[in-house]
């Protein structure tokens, strides 16, 4: 097959394009430029979107023998994962720009063009595992380590974007990763892995949105108010500087009257009221999905002792019944989870198996 590999300048990206060569592929290496000042995104070299990543890729490409291209996409990326991560904070909620990479970059905009050109499929070093079906779909299943396991975030793809997607670390853990690098002469085996939003340069998402947001109307402060007694604890600078599930950086100067932490409980960005509480109010076992995406066959109801949701990446499993319906999903979660916002997205799993997604939209506390 002609291949495409994504090469960001990390380590496992450049090892899926090097299994994918030596598999007999022909492979084309790219690396994809997602902002016009690479400065202004993140600083030194984590794996994405840096200066020093595309040299490294480069390296990595020409030690592997494939040809390698640099492919901008910074408007793209700008208008659909950095734009959309601003608005949703400035609404309230909670939104993972890497699953929107993924959906709408990586398996979008850079599978199309890829096709386009001729490739039948995009490499890259995610760590899934792709499996044909008894129904002759194709099926992704969690990757052998579940600790390196990124399903979650690869949860938004179609069947027709994984018929044209290979993961080629799946069946491997990190550390073989790093030694394969090593021996193929990859002189990034020992990088560091990304772990920041990559388009944050110094990793304060609360300043960075602060900055850029400017005059919104929803980025002015406003109270932190007590859930339970309504009071009024403090003032803040700005909604987009709190999450849902949030302890630290409060700045509560009344302690609680059982002197546990308060954490947040609910954000209000147009009123501008932040509101605390006890960790058990954060308990929520009823979620509404919105805008679900299916890796196959569209069921009508998830259910069964192998049916669970995760909520963040490399979050728990909670095992939980999903319902389908014409404007999204309702989620019944029999393991209550604890501090999840409006904007997370919610992957469905049949045992190792991944179903689909959705964002959600809304939560339902457990009653007490």
């Amino acid at each position: 097959m002609k291949v495409l590999a994504a090469m960001s300048g990390g380590v496992d990206s450049a090892v899926a394009a090097a299994r994918a060569a030596e598999a007999g592929h022909d492979v084309t290496g790219i690396h994809l430029a997602l902002s016009r000042n690479p400065a202004s995104y993140r600083s030194g070299a984590r794996g994405c979107c840096t200066i020093e990543d595309s040299n490294d890729a480069r390296r990595a490409a020409d030690v592997i023998g494939i040809p390698f291209y640099v492919w901008d996409l910074s408007d793209r990326f700008h208008a659909d994962v950095v734009e959309d991560f601003m608005d949703e904070y400035a609404a309230g909620r909670t939104p993972n720009p890497c699953l929107r990479c993924n959906e709408k970059i990586k398996f979008a905009a850079v599978l199309d063009r890829a096709l386009g050109l001729g490739f039948d499929a995009v490499a890259t070093g995610h760590y899934a595992q792709l499996r044909s079906g008894a129904d002759g779909l194709i099926e992704m299943h969690r990757a052998v380590d579940h600790g390196k396991d990124q399903s979650y975030v690869l949860g938004v793809l179609d069947q027709s974007q994984l018929a044209h997607s290979l993961f080629p670390l799946g069946d491997t853990n990190k550390t073989a990763v790093r030694a394969e690098a090593a021996a193929r002469g990859l002189l990034v085996a020992d990088k560091p892995d990304s772990h920041d939003i990559c388009f944050v340069a110094d990793g304060d998402n609360a300043g960075w949105l602060r900055e850029k947001l400017g005059d919104r109307a929803t980025n002015h402060g406003g109270d932190i108010v007590d859930d339970a007694t309504g009071e009024v604890l403090g003032q803040h600078e700005g909604t987009v500087g709190f999450t849902i599930g949030q302890r630290k950086g409060l700045r509560i100067g009344t302690p609680a009257p059982d002197g546990k932490p308060r954490f947040v409980l609910d954000i209000e960005p147009v009123s501008g009221t932040v509101t605390v509480g006890p960790r058990e109010r954060l308990a929520v076992d009823r979620l509404t999905g919105i805008k679900p995406r299916w890796c196959g066959t569209v069921p009508e109801v998830l259910e069964g002792p192998d049916v669970t949701v995760q909520l963040r990446a490399h979050g728990d499993e909670h095992r939980a019944v999903v319902t389908v319906r014409d404007d999204g999903v309702a989620i019944e979660l029999l393991d209550p989870a604890h501090g999840i916002a409006p904007g997370q997205a919610a992957v469905f799993y049949d045992g190792s198996r991944v179903v689909g997604s959705a964002t959600i939209a809304a939560t339902q506390r457990v009653h007490t």
